[in-house]
């Protein structure tokens, strides 16, 4: 639970200028004038003060919903824990704070809502827990707009040659021309390009594209597994063929079967892998370990690459022959530096999916915060930039990303920094210990809110203080 604030807090100075007036009224003006619903809880989150938009949102009036528990809203995902029950732990008393969280209100009609609600506790100037207060604003229109939005993103998305993947660069539309290409024979493809680029989109692309898209994708990485794991995973093994093999198993190449084999990370292999990779290319055909016959199979092999393969051939790692042979279709993913304007299309896309996965408002970005993105080279390409935008997201209290918000290798130099900080950890002594627990008639969870710690804090000094008895 986070502390109080400090004496010298504006929220004090407001209270200092308005000590002459009637609290109750000025709060109750307050409410009624400031826009969206507001609402406050004390303590036991029981409803202590109603504004009229809370009402107009609600159908619940002042007069009926003052002294009830905030449960009978029913919210359905505003804080980390359900409130619907009472007695059920609320996630606003742990975190202190929230904002911009998307949940759904029960009317009084039965019907349900969605709001973007933002809360926080209040104290008073000795510390003391005294509730919450909390507003919500009605978004259903916000969520019709989005709806009609998500709508027009599906047309263009069905107008996309390859919907997951985005871009309108001209290297993205030789791209999509030799992806289409490739989709449409059966020939050995490889796919290079840097590290976060999207070549296992493409591979994705190609196969679903294909004849063979209803039958099974089947991945192996060869860059980081060891060359008798690696010969065991591809081809398969006999019972015997080595201790331990108690069993026939089938390899991924088998697996792969009507379907489509992806060798990523390809590079250098191992030479028994090669060329038992050679044969299968060259024949329709491998030889589990352990075995003698060969076995026929149809699949179509798509490699993928972030290696420079030519100067593996100069160094003899990798064979001239597997190489032409896997290489019939080369497609190179070009880097996203290379193709800047995709940026704010790229940006739109990753935000409205983070949202969708949050159930969260999608978030739109400042302009210095794209004019930021467009000046950074991109070592790691469309991943990077995904990661980037994650970071800004959980930093963003609103809904504009600024750059401030921007991950530290992107953001301004000149901003205060951002991200989770340890709190405090109050000090406790026998003292306070005793008059809070006396204060709340040997309480502990109400001592440990007049405290402002948890309830595990109070119980970990009291055992250190030997107060647990």
């Amino acid at each position: 639970m986070p502390p109080p604030p400090p004496a010298h807090h504006p929220t004090h100075q407001v209270l200092d200028a308005l000590a002459a007036l009637d609290a109750t009224q000025v709060l109750a003006d307050a409410l009624d004038t400031l826009p969206g619903g507001l609402f406050t809880v004390n303590a036991e989150r029981v409803i202590t003060s109603w504004n009229a938009e809370m009402a107009a949102l609600t159908g619940y009036r002042a007069d009926e919903i003052i002294g009830r528990s905030c449960g009978v809203l029913q919210a359905d995902a505003c804080f980390s824990s359900s409130c619907v029950r009472p007695g059920d732990p609320c996630g606003l008393w742990e975190q202190g704070a929230v904002f911009q969280k998307r949940c759904t209100l029960k009317r009084k009609d039965g019907q349900r809502i969605a709001v973007v609600k933002n809360a926080r506790l209040l104290y008073d100037r000795e510390g003391r827990l005294h509730g919450a207060l909390e507003s919500a604003l009605d978004v259903s229109d916000v969520m019709r707009l989005e709806a009609e939005v998500a709508a027009l993103q599906r047309e263009v998305d069905q107008a996309r040659p390859y919907p997951r993947i985005v871009g309108e660069h001209p290297l993205m539309q030789q791209l999509y021309n030799r992806i289409t290409l490739a989709a449409e024979g059966q020939a050995p493809v490889l796919v290079t390009g840097e590290t976060g680029a999207g070549k296992g989109l493409v591979v994705e692309a190609i196969h679903e594209a294909s004849a063979r898209r209803h039958g099974p994708l089947v991945w192996v990485n060869c860059g980081t597994l060891p060359e008798g794991v690696l010969l065991r995973e591809l081809f398969g093994h006999v019972r015997g063929a080595f201790a331990g093999a108690l069993a026939d198993r089938k390899g991924r190449i088998e697996a792969a079967d009507g379907g489509t084999l992806v060798l990523d990370d390809f590079g250098a292999l191992p030479d028994e892998v090669q060329i038992r990779l050679l044969r299968l290319v060259r024949d329709g055909e491998l030889v589990r370990l352990g075995e003698s016959q060969s076995r026929r199979v149809d699949v179509r092999l798509i490699s993928a690459s972030n290696q420079d393969l030519r100067a593996l051939m100069d160094e003899d790692l990798l064979r001239e022959d597997l190489y032409y042979r896997l290489a019939v279709v080369p497609i190179e993913v070009p880097p996203l530096r290379a193709r800047m304007s995709d940026i704010p299309e790229l940006a739109s896309h990753v935000l409205a999916r983070t949202a969708r996965r949050r159930r969260d408002l999608a978030k739109q970005l400042s302009a210095e915060t794209l004019t930021r993105l467009q000046g950074h080279d991109w070592p790691g390409n469309v991943r990077e930039l995904e990661q980037s935008l994650e970071y800004a997201t959980v930093l963003t209290r609103g809904l504009v990303v600024e750059p401030c918000s921007l991950p530290p290798d992107l953001a301004d130099p000149a901003c205060e920094p951002r991200g989770p900080k340890r709190k405090p950890r109050p000090a406790l002594d026998a003292r306070r210990i005793h008059a809070a627990l006396e204060a709340t008639d040997g309480h502990k969870a109400r001592a440990a809110e007049r405290l402002g710690v948890s309830r595990v804090t109070l119980w970990k000094w009291m055992k250190r203080l030997g107060l647990d008895d």
